[in-house]
């Protein structure tokens, strides 16, 4: 999959069937959409194609505001937003840099010099309630008309549903936040995780007993507290581990987001390795303590809660082998 951070050069710009979005966690709704820009892609001969943004709008505007409060916590980093479009079967990513600039084209502006002329579309795929240009002005009738007039073809996608639940980034977001990770996973269709190199830390942990290997998480996430969890891609079999995702108040006042990771019985070292982090409970939310020795104490119960979910787990899986 190539990846093109703003429109590609002339000789990339290869015509295409497109999408536009957010696409942050690409879940099922978006899994749907993609898959029929596959399909058209692959009947048209074109290249499947996605537009994205970063920031996401919602968070330009925030920052615009001077109250990012309002911007939308993240489902997914960058990384893995990628590769789930990758795994969708898209050819190339467009991840447009949104800006004053951008937020200020007209539906006009937008359809001639980032769809015809940056993008080559012939086929375009968008949700039913799509709106482009600067205040949204632009509808899926006004760019419906734009197609006729421009060449290329527009097709919209209904809601896509979960039982009676609509499935969408907001959705997701409240499963994750309210640590209700089976119905995110049955939004998301697969389980929630979060993907990045390990960095070194304030190497704390290892002085209180419990080391950890450190992801940062450059982005708002969708999550905090601490969790059960379990670590992919430094062994065969996935690693039992406690994680703690948010901003250490104990020990930190800086507000940085960081993901740490203890691994049980693991001492290896593992600095600048790409890891997944697959969540699977929350064990509860993060707290502030008076002391370290406190924060310790805390951190080894929450390590016997994880440990025995484990053993309760594999027992599960034993008993269920005997049937």
């Amino acid at each position: 999959m190539k990846v093109f951070r703003g429109l590609p050069n002339a000789a990339a710009r290869a015509p295409c069937a497109l999408t536009i979005g957010n696409f942050d966690g690409v879940h099922r709704g978006h899994q749907a959409l993609l898959k029929q820009v596959r399909a058209a892609a692959d009947r048209l001969g074109l290249e499947a194609a996605v537009m994205t943004f970063e920031p996401h709008p919602r968070e330009f505007f925030a920052r615009k505001m001077g109250d990012l409060s309002k911007a939308p916590a993240r489902i997914a980093n960058l990384r893995d937003k990628l590769q789930s479009l990758e795994n969708n079967g898209i050819d190339r990513v467009i991840v447009e840099h949104f800006s004053a600039h951008f937020a200020a084209l007209t539906p006009q502006e937008f359809t001639e010099k980032v769809l015809v002329e940056g993008l080559h579309v012939k086929w375009l795929m968008v949700g039913d309630d799509f709106c482009y240009g600067a205040r949204r002005a632009g509808n899926v009738a006004m760019l419906t008309e734009a197609g006729k007039q421009y060449g290329f073809e527009v097709v919209t996608l209904p809601t896509v549903m979960n039982g009676d639940t609509r499935i969408s980034s907001s959705a997701v977001r409240a499963a994750l936040a309210g640590g209700d990770f089976a119905h995110a996973e049955a939004l998301l269709g697969h389980p929630y995780s979060i993907s990045g190199h390990v960095i070194h830390g304030q190497k704390l942990g290892r002085t209180i007993g419990f080391p950890t290997l450190n992801l940062r998480v450059p982005h708002r996430p969708a999550l905090s507290g601490i969790f059960i969890v379990q670590v992919h891609g430094l062994s065969e079999k996935p690693l039992a581990a406690v994680a703690s995702l948010g901003v250490r108040p104990t020990v930190e006042d800086a507000g940085r987001v960081l993901l740490e990771v203890h691994i049980f019985d693991f001492a290896q070292s593992c600095y600048g390795k790409q890891v997944r982090v697959e969540f699977l409970h929350k064990i509860r939310d993060e707290e502030k303590f008076i002391d370290l020795p406190a924060l310790t104490a805390a951190i080894d119960n929450d390590t016997s809660i994880a440990r025995d979910y484990f053993a309760q787990r594999a027992g599960a899986l034993t008993a269920t082998d005997r049937i």
